[in-house]
């Protein structure tokens, strides 16, 4: 069964990643899901990976479940490490350099 975060950890990781990652979730939606994507959301992760929403230049919508890199997670100190690894392969994957991690 598929580890569910409690309610204080989704809005916690959710908030962050939509207010200070937009960039990295639109490289993650484009590069294992939507190509042609001009914006992403991050709307949901459990155990077994994150969800975005992606928006389309006409503004249509696509949904992108990406399962994390390392395998399934229960703790949420390890829910950075897979999307810091997604944003690593996204950038890999669409040969963007990527940033330095904190």
């Amino acid at each position: 069964m598929t580890h569910r975060f409690d309610e204080a950890a989704r809005s916690g990781v959710l908030g962050h990643m939509n207010a200070d990652h937009r960039d990295d979730n639109l490289l993650i939606v484009r590069a294992f899901g939507e190509p042609g994507a001009v914006a992403a959301t991050m709307t949901s992760f459990d155990g077994s990976g994150g969800s975005w929403v992606a928006t389309r230049e006409d503004g249509s919508t696509h949904d992108v479940h990406v399962t994390w890199p390392g395998g399934p997670i229960t703790e949420r100190r390890e829910v950075r490490r897979e999307i810091v690894a997604l944003y690593d392969a996204a950038c890999e994957r669409l040969r963007i350099e990527p940033r330095p991690h904190d």
